[in-house]
């Protein structure tokens, strides 16, 4: 069986290399940069303009405008009307759509290879011409405030998340929602959008990526034609964001809700995200995501609260490496019937601690890097997620080659190195843990 998988992997290995969209990058004269994912095997691109700033770049007091923005973007120029982008786009047969998140905003289109140019043409006329007005920003603050009330507010799941995040980090803008905090977001005005959008929406401060059938050559030229008349805005400077104070003591959050049928415990840890030049411990770091939690059948988690002790019916681990400032390690268990909260948090500590004592399977790791390998080749024939993993990275902090330096890494950490880096992370002072639940039964209900 192992055999049978290291060949399949080493032909997927061949395959992709054979098959790998080519890449080349360029900066523009107005400091745009610019990546070219070239891939020929079908006439279709993915045209994405990504903005370094997204929610922890926003002003105090003004959380939720980024996102804000975001909706704006779809509303006319100086020279095109209200959503004319969009219909233009679906009369020639291709999709958008946009996203914000704590480091970045981005938009992109979907689109035939030879509409390339008209996608250039309007994304660009919305860099520098947005026209706002002040109807336009009081229909969209109540679509984006139903917006929150359907994903936020009426889902426990998520004012629970949006809690916890906001006990992560007491003063670092990582602790606020990307879609604001609804005081503020109710607060939003006219002039924040305009003030948030100049500050920020220029060509030094974007990425250009295009993926698929289309070259350097002619991304260049219509880059140029497009984006290149555009003047950069020479008071965009480094990023500065507030930092926390060192965390010393855990914190612990305990929210029940009566629509809860299904109770967790879920524990995140501040971590170090990839840094350019410098990625080995974030590498270090998703290797042990994929050990402690990755399959329920083999990963340790799995093996030991959902079979050995049965204790929990699911298990799993999560690392966000790609983020521009430390972003968070975590791990989560879902109870067997039966068992208490309590009682499934002090078998995921001793299987912590069993882990740290004992030490990594190395045929198991070898599994994961083999999986990693394989799924990563997979990855790059979907033109858009290779796209977003180029933009979300290189607006993140990270380069073109350590994206294609990433690979190479992950498989190069070891045991030891991965060890290193769970003893430095999983420290309980720098952790938040939560538990989920409907309310507790009182005894009369125990006893019915």
């Amino acid at each position: 069986m192992k055999y049978s998988f290291a060949i399949a992997v080493a032909w997927i290995a061949v395959l992709g290399v054979a098959r790998a969209a080519e890449v080349s990058s360029f900066t523009l004269d107005n400091g745009m940069e610019v990546v070219v994912l070239e891939d020929n095997r079908a006439p279709v691109v993915v045209h994405m303009v990504w903005y370094r700033v997204g929610s922890a770049d926003e002003p105090p007091g003004k959380t939720g405008i980024a996102h804000f923005l975001e909706h704006l973007m779809f509303k006319g120029t100086e020279t095109t009307a209200p959503r004319e982008f969009s219909e233009v786009i679906a009369a020639n047969g291709g999709s958008e759509n946009a996203f914000t998140s704590p480091d970045y905003t981005a938009y992109f289109q979907r689109i035939a290879a030879d509409r390339l140019e008209l996608m250039m043409k309007y994304e660009a006329d919305r860099m520098v011409n947005l026209k706002l007005l002040e109807e336009d920003v009081a229909t969209e603050r109540e679509v984006v405030l139903e917006e929150r009330n359907q994903r936020v507010d009426g889902d426990p799941g998520s004012i629970f998340t949006e809690q916890r995040r906001a006990a992560q980090y007491i003063n670092h803008p990582y602790g606020n929602p990307v879609i604001g905090w609804r005081h503020e977001i109710m607060g939003l005005t006219l002039e924040d959008a305009k003030a948030f959008y100049r500050d920020h929406y220029a060509p030094n401060n974007a990425v250009l990526v295009v993926a698929g059938d289309a070259s350097p050559e002619e991304v260049r030229r219509l880059a140029e034609t497009y984006y290149g008349v555009i003047p950069p805005n020479p008071d965009i400077g480094p990023r500065v964001r507030p930092a926390d104070p060192p965390h010393r003591v855990e914190r612990r959050l305990h929210f029940e809700d009566p629509r809860i049928s299904q109770p967790y415990v879920i524990r995140t840890y501040l971590a170090p995200e990839r840094d350019s030049g410098d990625q080995e411990e974030a590498a270090a770091l998703f290797l042990l995501s994929r050990l402690l939690g990755g399959s329920s059948a083999t990963s340790v988690l799995g093996q030991s609260l959902q079979f050995e002790k049965q204790i929990a019916i699911h298990t799993s681990a999560f690392y966000s490496a790609t983020s521009y400032d430390d972003n968070t390690f975590g791990l989560f268990v879902v109870p067997a019937p039966g068992y208490s909260l309590e009682e499934v948090e002090e078998a995921l500590d001793s299987t912590l601690d069993a882990f740290l004592q004992d030490g990594i399977d190395e045929v198991q790791l070898a599994r994961i890097k083999s999986q990693h390998r394989a799924s990563d080749i997979y990855a790059k024939d979907n033109l858009q997620n290779l796209a977003r993993t180029y933009g979300a990275a290189l607006t993140s902090g990270l380069t073109v080659a350590d994206v294609e330096a990433w690979p190479d890494i992950v498989a190069a950490v070891t045991a030891d190195e991965i060890l290193s880096a769970a003893r430095r992370v999983l420290d309980r002072e720098k952790s938040v843990t939560g538990w989920l639940s409907g309310p507790e039964a009182t005894e009369e209900e125990v006893m019915q």
